[in-house]
């Protein structure tokens, strides 16, 4: 554009000159002319400034700004993440629903383990034939404890603190079950020692009597013990072959058997 100017203005110089070669008078204004012509040729070929040179790094780019509404909501998005409030309720949902499930395993887990540990292989037989020795030092077996209903519990004299109170809840029974069958003797309560070695028919007899009357001391030697222990399914620990005067310690199961 700028070239194209500069040979406009020299043309109209030339023609003016060739209009004026014989008229001398107009030679100072057409001086005057060319001078302002190169003065405004030399003002258009400086270079252009920075802020007016043209961008042309961006002369082929196809992109478009994008208005600042859009960028607020990329923005937006960008700083709240893919958690929208659909996701939550969908998470909520799920965690619920695993809840409930679970809770519902876990239930039916411990039915099935109850149902498991409940069940028996046959019927374990408790009791059996056993001789021994009672009160009056006469043989005592089970065929004496037919016909009625026997409150067994297994024990020893010299136990501290268990024996004593099984013994008083035994004696309670005894009244209970006689007030309610209108005195008739319709159970035996029996009392059979797991230490024998200690245990004598006399020791027996005044250890009872502190607890009722109608209780019934059984003893015997130690294989027999052991025997009706077995018969009964009791777990006792009395050391065997125990000399006069040793001091010890007994352990057994404490258990009552209704037998009838």
């Amino acid at each position: 554009m700028a070239s194209a100017s500069m040979a406009s203005t020299l043309l109209r110089s030339l023609r003016a000159a060739q209009q004026c070669a014989h008229r001398p008078c107009q030679i100072r204004q057409y001086s005057q002319l060319l001078s302002r012509t190169a003065e405004t040729t030399r003002h258009s070929l400086r270079p252009l400034s920075r802020q007016a040179r043209p961008d042309r790094s961006n002369a082929f780019s196809t992109s478009t700004v994008r208005p600042a509404k859009t960028i607020e909501q990329l923005k937006a998005r960008s700083s709240t993440g893919p958690f929208s409030w659909k996701s939550a309720v969908l998470f909520v949902l799920t965690g619920a629903g695993m809840i409930v499930y679970f809770q519902y395993e876990k239930a039916r887990l411990e039915r099935e383990r109850i149902v498991e540990m409940s069940k028996g292989v046959g019927k374990p037989r408790v009791g059996g034939p056993f001789v021994l020795k009672d009160l009056n030092g006469e043989t005592f077996t089970e065929e004496n404890l037919k016909g009625k209903y026997s409150f067994v519990y297994f024990g020893f004299t010299h136990c501290p603190d268990i024996c004593p109170d099984e013994l008083d809840k035994m004696a309670e029974i005894i009244d209970e079950v006689r007030a309610r069958s209108n005195g008739q003797e319709v159970m035996r309560p029996v009392f059979i020692t797991c230490d024998p070695a200690r245990d004598s028919p006399e020791v027996l007899r005044g250890y009872l009597n502190e607890f009722h009357k109608d209780i019934i001391g059984l003893t015997g030697t130690y294989e027999q013990v052991k025997d009706v222990c077995r018969q009964y399914r009791v777990y006792f620990s009395t050391p065997q072959n125990i000399k006069p005067g040793e001091d010890y310690l007994v352990d057994h199961s404490i258990y009552f058997y209704l037998m009838g």
